[in-house]
Parts: C-alpha cells; structure tokens; sequence
C-alpha cells in the first residue's frame, strides 16, 4: 500500500476511530528537464542572496512572513508544531448534510480514508449509516500547514474525504448567470433531443489526454528520425445565426452516427414479440 499522507483519529460523538489518508487521485503527464541548449546538460537552480553577493544552501534559508515591505517575522518549524491545533491529529464531524446541498465548486482534493485494525468496526458502521440515510459528515482536519474543512462520503463499501476550499475561496464573478435572453419552447425541446442523442452510462475510463498521447507520439518519432506530422487544426468557428437550424443539424448528425446493434437483435426482438 502506499505511504499515508495523514494519520489519526476520526471521532463521531464519543466514537473515535483509527484512520489514515491515502492520495485519491493525482495529476501526471510528460515532465521536460531544463537543458543549457549549447551542450544539452541539465541546470541547476541555485538560491542567490544579492546582500551577500553568493549562492547559500538549503540549510541556511528559513521561512519568513512579509509584514512591511522588505521587512520579515522568521519562523521556524518547531514554532509552526507548537500551535498545531487538535485538529492535526484528530478529525472531528462537525456535522451532517445532505449531499444534494454541497455544491461541487467547494471540492478541492480527494483522498481514500482507510481504517486501522482497531477501528474497523465503527468504521463500518458509520459508513453503512450514511449510506442508507444518504447524508454526508462534513469535519475538519489539519494537514500540510493548513486546517481544512473536509467532506466525507461513501463509496464502493469504503469512505472517501475531499478537502474542500472556504467560502472566502470561491470566487464569485460579476454578471454570472442566466443570461437576458428568450428562448422558444421548440427550441428548448429540440435541445432536451439533442441532449438526450448524446446520453452515456458515465465511464471515465473512455476519456484521456489526448495532448499527452500527442506528446508521447512527437518523443518517439524524434528518437525514431522521422517526420513530425502536424495535427489538423479545426476550423474557425462563427457564431450562431439560427438556433433552431443549428439544433436540427446537431440532432441529425448524431442520429446519423448512431449504428444498429449488432445483428439488428432489438428488431428481431421485436418481431419474435409479434409472432408470439
């Protein structure tokens, strides 16, 4: 299993739990290193200080808060430990909603919590209550400097924690919403078939990077000696005139893509209905 990124104590009323944190999900692509272009040799960042006209190493930097321009409060990791609050070592559910009521833009990161061996039972417990009653706990937890509120939730038998951003965090932006327009029930209907041309059983297995592959393609075909091959580029869009005729175009180039099932089994279907 993979290292922890959080360990502790989740507590529900008088109950308390053993649990630890693992990463739900992480960002990866092709990475580049910085090369000096005339010899191809990668290049070392280095911390300047320009007071003292030379390059200083790790161990001599410390932290330091910006309180007037130019002038800083140092502090040092032992001081950062000393106002830890408990909510380092111990989560506590503050309370419970439900998920209906949490809108996704306050979701930041996601993390698997698992149990320790002695606190597999309340662990089950507490997830199969909130699976049936379709509630979610929302708590608080100190990781990385930083006390986050957290969202926890169910999921495949197991518990789920996303770490969530403040209200003062999410940024409202001046005229958002609804723009001042009329529309025309025909026009909203045809979008309710479009819509529904384009319906899927949700897989996010199906879905990728395409750039990344692109990328990956591009490495190859130069360690390779061959010919990069441009991608074509779409074509410059214009707005829409007519809405309706755009809609109706849309609906029937997704029609058009749609294929018969194989063996035309649903019309066989339907014929075998009608000789019963």
């Amino acid at each position: 299993m993979a290292a922890s990124v959080w360990s502790g104590y989740l507590t529900f009323g008088l109950i308390s739990m053993p649990v630890k944190l693992f990463s739900g999900a992480r960002s990866s692509g092709i990475s580049f290193n910085m090369l000096h272009r005339d010899d191809l040799q990668r290049v070392k960042q280095q911390y300047y200080c320009p007071a003292e006209n030379r390059v200083v190493e790790r161990s001599e930097i410390v932290k330091g808060y910006e309180f007037r321009k130019d002038e800083y409060v140092v502090i040092e990791p032992e001081e950062i430990k000393k106002i830890e609050p408990k909510t380092a070592k111990t989560m506590e559910i503050l309370e419970f909603v439900k998920t209906s009521e949490v809108d996704p833009v306050f979701f930041e990161s996601s993390y698997y919590m698992v149990p320790d061996e002695a606190g597999r039972r309340p662990y089950a417990l507490l997830t199969k209550a909130m699976e049936q009653s379709e509630y979610v706990a929302i708590a608080q937890l100190t990781m990385h400097n930083r006390e986050y509120t957290v969202f926890l939730r169910p999921h495949e038998g197991g518990m789920m924690l996303h770490t969530m951003y403040y209200a003062e965090e999410v940024r409202k932006l001046e005229g958002f919403g609804a723009p001042d327009v009329e529309l025309k029930d025909a026009e909203v209907k045809v979008a309710h078939q479009l819509i529904e041309a384009l319906a899927a059983e949700w897989d996010p297995e199906k879905y990728h990077d395409s750039f990344q592959d692109n990328l990956k393609n591009l490495i190859q075909t130069k360690l390779e000696g061959g010919k990069i091959t441009e991608v074509e580029q779409p074509k410059k869009l214009a707005p829409v005139i007519d809405l309706m005729s755009a809609l109706k175009q849309s609906l029937a180039e997704m029609e058009g893509k749609k294929k018969p099932v194989a063996g035309e089994a649903v019309g066989a279907g339907k014929k075998s209905r009608g000789r019963a």
